[in-house]
């Protein structure tokens, strides 16, 4: 007990995620759950028997609604993820998701061999040991933020032939370029797919983490803060 009780000594509790990093997770999370509910329902619509008429039935409009209102605050939110890339701290920053130094690439060799490969440390290094996203991370969500990209373009190239506001019709060369409007269909529902299997692979990571360093990963994204080893202090710049 008192080896436990001496341990948690040895963790200083750090601000890693802002509030508006944490606001971005969250309704990002909320928006990829309601589009890919709503754009499933679209791609293939139940048929529902109902003695209404038509005019007083529009459930099926209303579903339709309320992925392009999603899909708009996805947009919003994208953009404002972009804005604070370049007015946050460290962790949020661009630059911590572009392997530029040699110790982000070897951080990336690190967690191939730890968390992909599963292999066990002959000894535990510290610096191994992330604050924020570790940079196999990283380029993750760069590939996720491209990913989102896709999802935008072809979903408001869908929706521009029945809208009349500017926006999506800003969008409306995305079929042609694409081929057609099946093309383009095709990728956007492909595109739902992988979003789903990063979210099971990324819920699975922050579990596997939190249990494996202790350091309150999983309730990070809710207070902002991590728990880091105090022997990090000394070597991290950006803590």
């Amino acid at each position: 007990m008192d080896s436990i009780l001496r341990r948690t000594y040895d963790f200083k509790r750090v601000l890693v995620w802002e509030l508006p990093v944490r606001i971005f997770h969250w309704l990002n999370a909320l928006c990829i759950t309601v589009l890919a509910i709503t754009g499933f329902i679209i791609a293939d619509p139940p048929a529902l028997m109902s003695t209404a008429e038509a005019v007083d039935s529009y459930w099926f409009g209303t579903v339709r609604m309320i992925h392009f209102v999603t899909a708009y605050l996805f947009l919003l939110n994208a953009i404002a993820r972009i804005y604070w890339s370049f007015r946050g701290n460290y962790y949020s920053n661009w630059r911590a998701f572009i392997p530029l130094t040699k110790k982000q690439r070897d951080n990336i060799k690190h967690v191939l061999k730890i968390d992909v490969l599963l292999q066990n440390e002959e000894k535990e290094v510290l610096k191994n040991i992330s604050v924020g996203h570790n940079s196999l991370a990283a380029i993750s969500y760069i590939i996720l933020f491209l990913l989102a990209l896709v999802q935008i373009f072809t979903g408001f190239g869908l929706y521009a032939p029945t809208s009349s506001w500017w926006l999506p019709k800003l969008f409306s060369w995305v079929p042609a370029f694409l081929g057609d409007e099946m093309t383009t269909r095709f990728i956007h529902h492909i595109s739902t797919w992988l979003f789903i299997i990063f979210t099971l692979i990324h819920v699975y990571l922050v579990f596997y983490h939190d249990w494996l360093e202790g350091r309150g990963e999983s309730s990070a994204m809710i207070s902002g803060y991590k728990f880091v080893r105090k022997e990090r202090l000394k070597d991290d710049d950006h803590i």
